[in-house]
């Protein structure tokens, strides 16, 4: 039986959190946004609550790998896989949620250690995504394009995107098993700590062997985010995003919001295929998983709603 802090929460930060809409993904915007968001992270660490912090880096992996493929082509500096991609982001943007953070909380007179572990998450090696790869990575490609990029890494698999016009690369998403730094995170998190872990849903490894081993896959961070929310036994896993709450028939004329609902009404909703795997499927797939699993609460809510949607009056709360 897992022992739950209910004055603990783990807050999945989206892409807002990081990057808006037509920005170039400067450093500078970047922190930026960053900064803004740490605001509302200290509001609610002033309201009394710990919490863990992980976060999405799905358009800065891409330009990380991108980095790398440039480097390879203009001065043969050999690109790394995308398991170290990965492991970069999670060290670049933890600093950068680490500095802001920890500036934001001196402001407010408050001392606090500000911690980012790189995370590994494992995952079954014999996971079906691994042989139908479904998750698209970096940019879009014309198909002269995807044609020079295969003669360079033949290993590459590309899909046609016909809705938004052009190819993107995909990667395998395996689901994610347990939390390789769980232990280290929990001892962290009781000594006061506020912890960023799990960055980009972690580092996917394999165990092979009695070896852990890195793999080219990217892992959703919302289905990582609950699995550390669940072994650290907290009351409350939120997962923030640039809608105000989760919707039956969104974008339609039926549509309908979510405000309160129970576990088992919302599997009904998710089983009749009402949320897309590509956007608000896997985030309430994490929400029922978090409940089944014992968990008090599961918001999912707007980034500059986060005060609101913990009071209850906005976002989507699932309940046991």
């Amino acid at each position: 039986m897992i022992e739950r802090n209910r004055n603990l929460m783990v807050i999945a930060l989206g892409g807002n959190a990081l990057l808006r809409r037509g920005q170039r993904g400067t450093f500078d915007e970047q922190y930026e946004n960053v900064k803004q968001t740490c605001k509302i992270l200290t509001d609610i660490i002033e309201a009394g609550y710990e919490i863990v912090i992980t976060h999405g880096n799905g358009p800065q992996v891409g330009a990380t790998i991108l980095r790398h493929d440039a480097g390879e082509k203009l001065y043969n500096i050999p690109a790394f896989p995308m398991d170290v991609c990965g492991a970069e982001t999670q060290g670049f943007i933890g600093y950068i949620i680490q500095q802001a953070l920890t500036n934001e909380l001196r402001s407010r007179g408050i001392e606090k250690n500000v911690v980012t572990i790189v995370t590994r998450v494992v995952v079954d090696k014999n996971d079906p995504d691994f042989t139908n790869p479904s998750k698209p990575v970096g940019p879009f490609y014309s198909l002269e394009e995807v044609e020079k990029l295969k003669k360079i890494h033949p290993e590459y698999i590309f899909k046609e995107d016909k809705a938004r016009g052009g190819w993107r690369r995909v990667v395998p998403s395996p689901d994610p098993k347990y939390i390789v730094e769980g232990t280290a995170i929990k001892s962290l998190v009781k000594s006061g700590s506020v912890v960023i872990a799990s960055g980009g849903g972690g580092i996917p490894v394999i165990e092979e062997d009695g070896k852990l081993k890195g793999v080219e896959a990217v892992i959703d961070k919302d289905l990582a985010g609950e699995r550390l929310a669940t072994f650290l036994g907290a009351g409350k896993f939120i997962i923030l995003t640039d809608v105000d709450a989760v919707y039956v028939d969104y974008g339609k004329q039926t549509q309908k919001k979510i405000s309160k609902i129970k576990v088992e009404e919302l599997k009904k909703l998710y089983n009749e295929g009402y949320f897309p795997p590509g956007s608000m499927g896997p985030k309430v797939k994490a929400a029922i998983r978090f409940i089944e699993a014992g968990g008090g609460e599961a918001i999912i809510a707007e980034l500059t709603q986060l005060m609101e949607a913990i009071s209850g009056k906005s976002g989507t709360h699932i309940y046991p």
